[in-house]
């Protein structure tokens, strides 16, 4: 279950209804607080709510087992997804659109987040993030439904990530571009991290 109490706003209850809401995922072993950094770089208008993930890793959380780097068990995944929409729906009514915002592993359950409900979301934006393998290969049964609706996606990764694979970082480039309306930025010298340049171009996606 998502903590409803752990969630992070950048509007208080009062002044979130009516407004876009950009739903946060940290990447393994943080927490709910990361990505709220980020929060004064993006477009104003949004409300930022970022999660916590449901699962103890280390200090601090995750939203399924690590499994292989990059491939994890594509069941626990659509388990922790569906929490993930469960909590979605019990604030969906307050806002006319929901973007999606992960880094790492919060980064593959957007993308997975799409699958569940391609039409559902105004875009995904993964951060140093993958796409899951399905059960019996690259694609998943639901892969048809997202094609049909080309979601806005964003892709950033750096150059110099030690901790995605790089096969998983391809196998999402193919999926994107196949599946999702998609821009695709590589960053130049950028480990597993965020820097300047992307979340300007994050900034730049969500506002435009």
């Amino acid at each position: 279950m998502i903590d409803r109490d752990a969630v992070q706003w950048t509007r208080d209850p009062s002044e979130r209804v009516g407004t876009p809401l950009l739903v946060a995922l940290h990447g393994v072993g943080s927490n709910e607080r990361d990505l709220l950094g980020l929060a004064p770089a993006l477009p104003p208008s949004w409300t930022v709510a970022s999660l916590r993930a449901p699962m103890p890793f280390g200090q601090g959380w995750s939203w399924y087992p690590l499994g292989t780097p990059g491939s994890p068990a594509p069941g626990s995944v659509d388990e922790s997804a569906a929490e993930v929409l469960a909590w979605i729906d019990s604030v969906a009514a307050e806002h006319p659109r929901i973007g999606l915002l992960g880094f790492s592993q919060g980064g593959s359950m957007a993308l997975q987040l799409l699958r569940a409900r391609p039409a559902a979301f105004a875009f995904a934006v993964s951060l140093s993030g993958f796409v899951v393998p399905g059960e019996s290969g690259v694609t998943d049964p639901r892969d048809e439904a997202v094609a049909a609706v080309r979601p806005r996606v964003f892709l950033g990764h750096g150059d110099l990530d030690p901790v995605i694979p790089g096969e998983a970082t391809a196998r999402t480039q193919a999926w994107a571009a196949a599946n999702t309306a998609v821009t695709d930025r590589t960053y130049a010298g950028l480990p597993h991290a965020v820097s300047a340049a992307e979340l300007a171009d994050v900034a730049a996606f969500i506002g435009a």
